[in-house]
């Protein structure tokens, strides 16, 4: 029987391979696209798996989870680096600030401006990326496609801040590739590096779309944990 260390990194180690294969169809190296595991609602043996199997990348939906996950575990881990991939709430803006090295999810002038003024007060700056609502779903987080190049001057402008990348979730229920061909269009008229995008069913498709960043959570750990 497989111990969690034991399958932990082999699920790790297959999903590296996948990435490789997937860059290496359409000419990218492997080492220009970056895993991000996908840590909420693991337990902490899963975790600590992880990281012993070499993963330092990881991405939070909520700011008081990942507080509860990496706040102790930061000290073990000074490589860490922590990427909150789900929607922020102003009223954490400053907690997310403290806690994150990139924020995925700047998606509204308000939460721009909320993280303009905590970075201030803190003296910190995370990377900010923001988030396209490639499918302009209603229940979903993120700018519409139309809006973005206005939404991501006026965060330059407005609020000085600079933004990375975008990132997007496409519709479950769709084709994934032209909402990641339609986010690489953006990043690329706004002269954004980041693109984050794919998750454990589709980052291969993403990562042949231009795919910088992948965001890999059951394929990683297995069935979520609920």
């Amino acid at each position: 029987m497989h111990s969690v260390e034991d399958e932990i990194a082999q699920r790790r180690k297959d999903v590296l391979a996948r990435i490789a294969k997937a860059a290496s169809s359409v000419g990218r190296q492997a080492g220009d696209i970056t895993l991000t595991a996908v840590s909420k609602v693991q337990p902490d043996d899963r975790l600590n798996a992880m990281l012993s199997a070499g993963q330092r990348i990881f991405g939070e939906n909520r700011v008081q989870e990942a507080q509860q996950h990496w706040s102790e575990r930061r000290a073990l881990y000074p490589d860490l680096k922590l990427r909150l991939i789900g929607p922020l709430q102003s009223n954490k803006a400053e907690d997310a600030v403290a806690l994150f090295d990139v924020i995925e999810t700047v998606d509204r002038p308000k939460i721009a401006r909320t993280l303009a003024q905590a970075m201030e007060k803190l003296g910190r700056s995370p990377e900010l990326l923001v988030q396209v609502n490639t499918g302009e779903e209603p229940q979903k987080s993120g700018i519409a496609p139309r809006e973005a190049d206005a939404f991501i001057q006026a965060i330059r402008t407005e609020f000085g801040l600079s933004p990375v990348g975008v990132m997007c979730i496409p519709p479950a229920d769709e084709p994934a590739g032209p909402h990641f061909a339609l986010l690489r269009k953006i990043a690329d008229r706004n002269g954004l590096a980041q693109i984050s995008a794919g998750m454990s069913n589709d980052f291969e498709t993403a990562i042949r779309f231009g795919a910088t960043h992948v965001r890999v959570g059951s394929a990683l750990f297995g069935d979520r944990v609920n």
